[in-house]
């Protein structure tokens, strides 16, 4: 279980986040929305590592990560996709995926070399191994990105705006792909400003606004949430 714990963060005496807490489980498809402003990133953040929480804790089976790096936390299990490329662009598709399982010492090369052609065969990139990242469209990156995440045999990965700046047809391909990583026992927690796909692959949601948890449930949970749609969906909403 992936567990954020009374996260607080304040900038210049301004507080920006105020005992937050979050739960997800092995599995489990969470997303953490909320309108522009309301520390819904600066939380997200603080559970990937990448901002230092000024209180509170983060924990994996009870694993405190709260001090850690990002870097460090993907080796208790907890791996990060930022919304921005992240693939190196002059290395093909399978040098991309093998320079994250180089890192595995854990590993033999043989053992290597077979992880990576599953996971080529996994998402459907067998067919562009050798082509470098630069010349991959939108849908083809994100798999390879994906993929590459995986080499670390994460519990729980944090997803970016995983739809940002994609067309329609990659939207439905990234849902499946986040489908089926649940479907492998994977936790996700994302956060996007695309509210009607993200509710509509959640199981569950958390709403920030001014730096609080004001709702948390499954869709119909927080579409029936009258304080959610006043300050964030909107009274017109719909899936």
């Amino acid at each position: 279980m992936l567990k954020a714990t009374n996260l607080a963060k304040s900038y210049k005496k301004r507080e920006v986040v105020r005992d937050v807490s979050i739960t997800i489980n092995q599995g489990e498809i969470v997303g953490l929305l909320g309108p522009n402003g309301a520390g819904k990133t600066t939380c997200f953040y603080m559970i990937v590592g990448l901002v230092k929480a000024d209180k509170g804790e983060v924990t994996i089976d009870d694993q405190s990560l709260t001090s850690l790096p990002v870097h460090k936390r993907a080796s208790y299990g907890l791996s990060y996709l930022p919304q921005d490329s992240s693939i190196f662009r002059t290395l093909s598709v399978e040098d991309n995926i093998l320079a994250i399982l180089e890192t595995r010492k854990d590993l033999s090369s043989s053992e290597r070399n077979d992880k990576l052609e599953k996971l080529l065969d996994e998402f459907n990139i067998q067919h562009i191994r050798h082509n470098k990242g630069m010349s991959l469209s939108g849908g083809e990156r994100r798999r390879t990105e994906i993929a590459r995440t995986l080499a670390t045999d994460p519990k729980f990965i944090l997803l970016d705006e995983p739809f940002a700046g994609v067309d329609p047809i990659s939207v439905s391909d990234i849902k499946q792909i986040i489908q089926h990583l649940k479907s492998r026992g994977i936790g996700i927690l994302l956060t996007d400003h695309n509210v009607r796909e993200t509710l509509d692959i959640c199981e569950k949601a958390y709403i920030v606004s001014e730096g609080q948890i004001i709702a948390e449930g499954d869709s119909q949970a927080i579409l029936s949430n009258e304080k959610v749609r006043k300050v964030y969906l909107g009274e017109q909403f719909k899936i």
